[in-house]
């Protein structure tokens, strides 16, 4: 049985399962990119909550794994070389499960690349920029009298979801007809966009019929209906 004693945020959140993969994560935009693929590889793990409302992320124990205190992050108790194996960043994690898995990542290295691309797409793009929509239009900046900064994360939103859906337009998915971590990286933020964030007509998300016709495609998925839950919350 493997031994994840040396991590401190096992202290925090113990491992019942020592020898699965530990997932400590909520179920955000970026959080569940992990749950879900976890969910569509099939591989064995522990999912713990780490809760906004009390600060988990902040804590000694969390920070000791990922010192820019941001969800998701793994610790894999078999990694390279049968060690286990701490990462944060989501995108990292994506590309480390299909590795590991041998899954939703294509094998040839020009496809490899490209679905990576994409993958680094929204990382730099839709997600800082949806995330500043949300903030804008549905929390605290929605008070600003002055619309300028919203109107601006409004515009590059619509710019982005216009990448998408010209990059749809001949492809079932992202990356070309298999699906892909690009597709887990980018459509968990297209729907919170015009779900949660409640932007949908914000952004005239009608005007994106093939970015729609994948999302549906996307939130239909076994894998996906049930990541999007995961870590339950308390």
């Amino acid at each position: 049985m493997p031994d994840l004693s040396a991590f401190p945020i096992t202290r925090k959140w113990p491992a019942q399962h020592p020898d699965r993969i530990q997932l400590y994560s909520l179920p955000t935009p970026n959080g569940v990119k992990a749950s879900i693929m976890l969910e569509e590889t099939g591989l064995a793990y522990e999912p713990h909550l780490v809760s906004f409302e009390t600060q988990d992320q902040m804590s000694p124990e969390f920070l000791s794994l990922n010192p820019n205190n941001k969800i998701p992050a793994i610790l894999d108790p078999n990694g390279p070389g049968g060690q286990p194996l701490a990462l944060f960043e989501s995108g990292a994690i994506l590309i480390y499960l299909a590795d590991k898995a041998g899954r939703f990542l294509p094998a040839d290295a020009a496809g490899r690349y490209e679905a990576i691309q994409w993958l680094m797409f929204q990382m730099g793009g839709i997600g800082p920029m949806f995330g500043q929509l949300g903030f804008f239009h549905k929390f605290a900046g929605k008070e600003y009298e002055d619309k300028r900064p919203r109107d601006r994360y409004v515009a590059e939103s619509k710019r982005l979801l216009g990448v998408l859906e010209q990059r749809l337009a001949d492809r079932a998915w992202i990356a070309g007809n298999d699906y892909s971590i690009a597709d887990i990286a980018i459509f968990p933020w297209v729907r919170n966009l015009v779900g949660f964030y409640e932007a949908r007509e914000l952004v005239g998300f009608d005007s994106f019929p093939n970015v729609a016709r994948v999302l549906a495609a996307f939130v239909e998925r076994p894998a996906v209906i049930k990541g999007l839950g995961i870590p339950a919350r308390g």
